[in-house]
């Protein structure tokens, strides 16, 4: 058999592409792993907020709204978003970096700078000499990625897509007008091959002898603590802390926290460091009143950038029929409706809103390697 589609991927961008794409072809998903989003999408903890990001992955966000608001009928069995709300606060000397946070406020979104005493009101295990300055957005949301994940895979599925697990992709070569694509055990043939491999995205295309889209792969680092006892976690909100990447957000419980690293790695499984680890403890007793005695879990995840850290999305510039669906960053989850319909547009050729706002901005053709 030869695939219309043949996806190389099962994080959020190769299973929503395959869900996306099943409505014009056949399509198969292969996935390297044992389970389906092991990397990045199954270590996400996602927020839903158009205030985030680069102009262009800002417009995504806003453009993915309407899907997660009001998914398709029998996508989830229960909302995907469900309301958090985000506090910024800023030490002495950050005040300034309010202003561009606030700057993005718009209407139905709005951004406003709250008094110290009420964000130590909201967030009662703040320093109070570390709050100068403070600014509250109540539209962020925290996305049920499980469900969105499993509701691309299900439906995917339900309009035929094939997707296999442990079918880690070794060789891809031209065969009869098509592509061969060979696994550890098995060979497949597909017209097109969607590039949504996440971190291993340039290896894939060095397969097809594609040329770099410059992607690196950035290691995240993830730890899970106790909150203090008297500290309902469902009530907080997100909290970002101007002048740094760092924030902490309440997960089933107990409270996610990340300094925000982006430290650049090969593709990998990625494991937290323990000096990371350590330094991040002892940024959590000094920025907070609370104190560190246990590491309940700890985690890192892989989020992948080119140079201008907005997606790459469209077909190779020099192999035909070779589509990139990379470079995500840590906006995957928000913009993946957006990008999967892209993704669909393009290798139909149709004339869409989306295609028409998004499609030269995202193009591989804007780096300087694919020039003509």
């Amino acid at each position: 058999m030869i695939y219309d589609f043949g996806v190389v991927g099962g994080g959020i961008a190769g299973v929503s592409a395959a869900y996306e794409l099943a409505e014009h072809g056949s399509v198969l998903l292969l996935e390297t792993e044992n389970v389906m989003g092991y990397h990045a999408t199954g270590r996400s903890a996602a927020l839903f907020t158009r205030n985030f990001g680069g102009p262009v992955v800002r417009r995504i966000n806003d453009a993915s709204a309407s899907f997660f608001a009001q998914p398709p009928s029998g996508f989830c069995d229960s909302p995907l978003l469900s309301a958090r709300g985000c506090l910024t606060v800023a030490s002495a000397g950050f005040e300034e970096e309010l202003k561009p946070l606030l700057a993005m406020s718009q209407a139905g979104e709005i951004v406003c700078r709250i008094d110290p005493k009420e964000a130590l009101e909201r967030v009662p295990f703040l320093r109070p000499e570390r709050v100068q300055g403070a600014v509250y957005e109540a539209n962020v949301s925290d996305i049920d990625v499980a469900s969105l994940h499993q509701g691309y895979i299900k439906g995917a599925r339900m309009r035929g897509a094939e997707m296999l697990v442990k079918q880690g992709v070794l060789r891809i070569s031209r065969d009869a007008g098509a592509w061969l694509i060979e696994t550890a055990n098995n060979s497949f043939r597909a017209l097109h091959i969607i590039n949504a491999a996440g971190a291993w995205a340039d290896e894939i295309g060095a397969l097809v002898g594609a040329r770099s889209v410059g992607l690196v792969p950035k290691r995240r680092t993830g730890i899970l603590i106790k909150a203090p006892n008297e500290i309902v976690c469902a009530k907080l909100p997100a909290i970002d802390f101007a002048g740094t990447d760092a924030y902490m957000k309440p997960d089933a419980g107990r409270l996610m926290v990340s300094p925000g690293d982006a430290t650049p790695s090969g593709p990998m499984d990625a494991w937290a460091d323990d000096m990371d680890i350590a330094v991040l403890a002892d940024w959590i007793e000094s920025e907070t009143l609370i104190k560190v005695p246990k590491i309940e879990h700890s985690w890192a995840g892989l989020r992948s950038f080119v140079p201008d850290e907005a997606p790459v999305v469209g077909f190779d510039h020099g192999v035909p029929n070779f589509f990139w669906l990379a470079g995500q960053g840590g906006y995957g989850i928000m913009m993946a409706p957006v990008l999967a319909k892209l993704t669909a547009d393009l290798c139909t050729k149709a004339n869409s809103e989306i295609s028409t706002e998004f499609a030269v901005a995202l193009s591989p053709a804007r780096f300087n390697s694919f020039a003509k």
